[in-house]
């Protein structure tokens, strides 16, 4: 069972994909995740970005904590199903439309979206058969999405190896949670 666990919709029973097609984040690397973005100062009024958002768990948080604007981007069709509930039970608790979801694989979405939306805040988990190459491209492709003081968090298996980041990223932290490892990442700097 997962949950919404802080902010205006905190506590509230997600809907999970069934079988084993996804990989939910765990509570506990929910909580850790949260907090850290938290001190970070990057959610509140952010906008965010989840790429793969599979039942839209880490967005729909975004939400609750008080992100402006959430889209999740997810192209299984079980998986969006579920995400589009999860997002209508927290934007009925928030009273308006803050999480939309997009059924798009996730170079399609970043190739069809407005060239001049940017996002505060990029959650990435991609499936384990994404290789490396396959998360460089999605994050090339947000290279100008980003607005300032942006932050990526990229959500890997933690037996993966660090991939190697493009020259316009850079990585200031990472954490191991168990068979979990987040990769924390900002524009670099000139």
């Amino acid at each position: 069972m997962t949950r919404i666990i802080a902010g205006a919709a905190g506590g509230s029973t997600l809907v999970s994909v069934e079988g084993n097609g996804t990989r939910p984040t765990s509570d506990r690397v929910k909580e850790a995740l949260f907090s850290r973005l938290e001190s970070y100062g990057v959610l509140q009024g952010a906008h965010v970005l989840d790429l793969y958002a599979g039942s839209g768990s880490l967005g729909v948080e975004s939400a609750s904590r008080g992100a402006a604007t959430v889209d999740l981007v997810e192209s299984a069709d079980r998986a969006a199903m579920v995400a589009q509930k999860n997002a209508d039970l927290v934007n009925r608790v928030l009273g308006w439309t803050a999480v939309r979801v997009h059924r798009s694989k996730v170079e399609t979405y970043l190739d069809r979206v407005a060239p001049e939306l940017t996002w505060d805040l990029v959650l990435m988990d991609p499936p384990y058969t994404v290789d490396a190459n396959g998360v460089i491209a999605v994050l090339e492709a947000l290279e100008s999405r980003l607005a300032e003081g942006a932050v990526v968090v990229v959500e890997r298996s933690a037996r993966t190896p660090e991939p190697p980041w493009p020259a316009w990223l850079e990585r200031f932290s990472d954490k191991k949670y168990g068979e979990t490892r987040l990769w924390f990442l900002e524009p670099a700097t000139a």
